[in-house]
């Protein structure tokens, strides 16, 4: 990847303020998520994050500012406009939200039955391939969400979040209430296809673990608006009292520790 390339702007978030009543969760919010990164997007409970992920894919309006995805400014946007802008993202939201009623394969296939000319036979051997793709068993296609583990719902959540081979995925909290084994091939597996698939990929998570396996960069929120971004170790350095703790904390001196055995062995 080029350096120009890396640096593409393709999330851009200004002065965004988002209000419940009379509680404000974001002030005078900027961001920006360039191409082809992994963006991890942390902070305390009630910061909000998942509102953040909602604002951007249009689920929350924003009292104010201005959001821009891939070009398209998501608030001001014509029905059509978004519509086109919808088939270049993907969303994975927490537990998978799969509908219950509809198989593995029927999950994934509901974003494809807006492309014209997609009939019933190519919307399944596509679908096959995002199961494959997510590590799901050939046979998890025929199975309802019911049958699955929490961590294959995680897993077919991410291929119906593929299916329209996106620029962009959101993940929500994609590792929350897995065992440590399945949430590291979980943090592998994202790492793998935003590579191999070239995707821009803006996940909430509180996981350091996955912070550390798969994150270029972290944008903390805090006091209201994206208090700091950069690298780990750039967030080490970060002189906040929330930001030191959480960085610095026993769980972040085993994530630490873990991740340089890795990359001793």
């Amino acid at each position: 990847m080029t350096e120009a390339a890396a640096r593409e702007v393709v999330i851009r978030l200004r002065g965004i303020h988002n209000q419940f009543g009379r509680h404000v969760v974001h002030e005078s919010l900027d961001l920006d998520v360039y191409r082809g990164e992994i963006l991890g997007v942390v902070g305390g409970s009630g910061t909000g994050k998942s509102v953040l992920l909602r604002s951007i894919v249009g689920l929350q309006t924003p009292r104010a500012g201005e959001i821009e995805v891939l070009g398209t400014h998501v608030r001001t946007a014509s029905d059509a406009e978004r519509r086109v802008l919808e088939r270049r993202w993907g969303v994975m939201f927490q537990d998978g939200a799969l509908f219950s009623s509809l198989n593995v394969r029927e999950n994934i296939e509901v974003p494809m039955r807006a492309v014209k000319g997609l009939d019933a036979k190519l919307r399944h051997q596509i679908a096959d391939l995002k199961i494959s793709l997510s590590g799901l068993p050939y046979n998890a296609g025929d199975k309802f969400p019911s049958e699955l583990s929490g961590g294959m719902r995680k897993r077919a959540g991410f291929a119906r979040s593929l299916a329209l081979d996106p620029e962009i995925v959101f993940l929500d909290e994609p590792t929350a209430g897995l065992d440590p084994i399945g949430a590291a091939a979980f943090d592998t597996l994202i790492r793998q296809l935003s590579r191999t698939m070239g995707l821009t990929v803006f996940l909430v998570t509180h996981d350091l673990d996955t912070l550390h396996a798969t994150c270029d960069r972290i944008a903390v929120l805090a006091e209201r608006k994206v208090l700091v971004t950069g690298t780990m170790t750039e967030m080490l350095a970060v002189d906040h009292p929330w930001v030191h703790d959480y960085f610095h904390g026993p769980r972040a001196r085993a994530a630490t520790a873990e991740t340089q055995m890795k990359k001793d062995a």
